[in-house]
């Protein structure tokens, strides 16, 4: 009985928690669609003198311009409450219900949102590197990103010259029989990252490597500089 109770327990608090999740994220998006649709509204006013067609063809511009207005602006959004609110993850291993645990969770949900709405749109583009410095990763200089399965920003570091390649997923946390671990993520300058790669926990690249398209890097493993991981036949 006193199992069956801790069960039911767990699955009301994680229905709330669920429903708070959902609440933050629509908050976060009612907030960040505001500019857009202020502004669609001023082009309509002002626009009140042409004929329906026009007005029409305006407010399609209004709707796509409003659109990247409030992508930006729930990426400052985004990147402003994980300032406000020390969203900063450290190494370690975490115990289910501990702070660092809540942290993790809620900076990840936090770029769940911006994943979701707006991250395709900007990849290969400068503001998706500029996005993942605000949200705390360490990038250099030229780094092309065309990946949005990146997670646990703030323990990645990523050095000159890099190319991360189509859909590759970097992560810098695992959970194993003792809770959460979260480990740094390390790359070297010039290196590639191939295509629907995986790069877990704990790895760090060396300058110059390459990583094969699909491969991948286990946990904790080093990649020699000026070498190329093949993954499972290295």
């Amino acid at each position: 009985m006193g199992y069956q109770k801790r069960f039911y327990l767990l699955a009301v608090v994680s229905i709330f928690f669920t429903l708070f999740m959902y609440s933050i994220g629509v908050a976060l998006l009612g907030v960040a669609i505001f500019p857009g649709v202020y502004f669609i509204y001023q082009l309509w006013v002002h626009t009140v003198h042409l004929s329906a067609g026009l007005r029409i063809l305006y407010s399609c511009f209004g709707f796509v311009a409003g659109y990247f207005f409030s992508g930006a602006m729930l990426m400052m959004l985004v990147s402003f409450l994980r300032v406000i609110f020390r969203l900063k993850l450290k190494e370690g291993e975490f115990n289910v219900g501990s702070l660092e645990i809540f942290k993790w969770i809620f900076v990840n949900a936090f770029f769940m949102v911006v994943k979701v709405a707006f991250l395709d749109l900007i990849l290969l583009t400068p503001y998706c590197a500029l996005f993942y410095r605000l949200m705390g990763a360490k990038i250099g200089r030229n780094v092309l990103i065309n990946s949005k399965n990146v997670g646990d920003l703030s323990l990645l570091e990523i050095g000159d010259n890099c190319a991360i390649g189509g859909s590759a997923t970097i992560i810098a946390h695992s959970f194993e029989k003792g809770g959460l671990k979260l480990k740094k993520v390390k790359i070297g300058k010039n290196v590639i990252i191939g295509l629907n790669s995986v790069i877990l926990p704990g790895v760090e690249i060396g300058d110059n490597a390459v990583i094969a398209a699909g491969a991948v890097v286990p946990k904790n493993t080093y990649v020699a500089a000026n070498t190329t991981f093949l993954g499972a036949r290295d």
